[in-house]
């Protein structure tokens, strides 16, 4: 299965299995192969599903207006992953691509989370540099999007904030270290296991809403197309007055700064007010992101030319928006805002001003292992 799975690579893996009716089906790899196995699952045992209603956008996962048949008549579903970041052995969601269009459509039923996910960390020791920075900061962007999703409740704030420590204080080892470091592994393992039981529940943000189009429309890997966007998205959405209110809202005022300083003060990054919270947020997720060599800007992601770039932005900001993750992000945004960001994440765009002797400087906050827990 390629990264970004295509409709064709699940259109071939379903008639494969029609040539024998498996009875199970075994999903090792990554988030691609994983998403490809949801949908080879259910269009091997309901061949005449229409793609159209799968793709179908909704306001709440439990109400929706089109869905999908029950699974495991014929087969059940085991995802084993092999990398560290995507979450999609346990959760309902799966993403496919249409190359004809350059489209990424994140489809979204219960009925597609897998029966059985086997979370062994030994799979993951030897994962290449990069898919271990992509991966790493995936998941960190399911946990904090999960953490202040108008959807978020209880039980996926635990998750979401204990697989945010654990990214902060494992994923630069793990990153620099790779197998020898088992621990490190280990915990990013389960870290993003967890970040993925958040946004199973909780749900996303327009961080991702983003990154689907720039990976559907320049084939910048899912994980860095995050890493690319996370920052401006918190800038963004940290406002108590949203000048248009999110769809579903779970809360009685909006809160969105609040919940961002939550994140920081369970990191213990210090700051007096929510403001400097979140500004101290920002910068620590800068800081953890040069540790494994994200590049600073998208411009440096992009293998387009500016004009390039910027002939596609409208049409970025408007499948964003119409993107089935913009539905639970704390500000519900406007076109005009999504193409706002992309170009900020595009130039790069200053984020945090610390000025120190005329220059400024994204501070450092002290060795993990400060952290508390292990």
């Amino acid at each position: 299965v390629e990264p970004d799975p295509s409709l064709e690579t699940v259109q071939r893996g379903v008639n494969r299995m029609n040539v024998f009716d498996p009875d199970v089906i075994i999903a090792v790899g990554g988030g691609s192969p994983m998403d490809a196995a949801k949908i080879m699952w259910l269009m091997y045992e309901h061949p005449d599903v229409e793609f159209e209603g799968l793709a179908m956008r909704f306001m709440d996962i439990r109400k929706r207006v089109y869905e999908l048949p029950p699974l495991g008549d014929k087969a059940i579903m085991v995802a084993i992953p092999t990398t560290s970041g995507t979450g999609s052995e346990v959760t309902p969601f799966a993403v496919v691509t249409d190359r004809r269009n350059d489209i990424k459509y994140p489809l979204a039923d219960y009925a597609l989370t897998p029966n059985i996910a086997i979370v062994d960390p030994e799979l993951v020791l030897h994962m290449p540099k990069s898919l271990t920075a992509f991966g790493g900061i995936d998941a960190l962007t399911h946990a904090i999007e999960a953490f202040v999703s108008v959807l978020a409740s209880e039980y996926t704030n635990g998750m979401a904030l204990e697989a945010i420590r654990l990214i902060f204080k494992y994923l630069p080892n793990a990153y620099e270290r790779g197998a020898s470091d088992p621990k490190a592994r280990e915990k990013m393992h389960y870290a993003a296991t967890m970040a993925g039981m958040a946004f199973a529940n909780g749900f996303l943000g327009i961080c991702h809403s983003i990154a689907h189009q720039l990976g559907g429309t320049f084939h910048i890997p899912h994980g860095l197309a995050n890493a690319l966007m996370i920052s401006h998205v918190i800038r963004y959405n940290a406002t108590n007055a949203p000048f248009k209110q999110a769809t579903f809202s779970q809360y009685k005022y909006p809160n969105t700064k609040w919940r961002y300083s939550r994140i920081a003060d369970y990191l213990r990054l210090g700051g007096e007010t929510e403001d400097e919270k979140v500004d101290r947020l920002i910068l620590a997720i800068e800081e953890l992101k040069r540790k494994v060599e994200i590049p600073a800007t998208l411009r440096e992601a992009v293998k387009e030319s500016e004009a390039q770039f910027l002939a596609k932005a409208d049409e970025l900001a408007d499948r964003a928006f119409d993107d089935q993750c913009t539905g639970a992000n704390p500000r519900y945004p406007l076109i005009r805002d999504l193409k706002q960001l992309i170009l900020d994440a595009y130039y790069g765009r200053p984020l945090v001003t610390v000025e120190n002797n005329g220059k400024t400087v994204f501070p450092d906050f002290g060795p993990q292992p400060a952290m508390m827990g292990e």
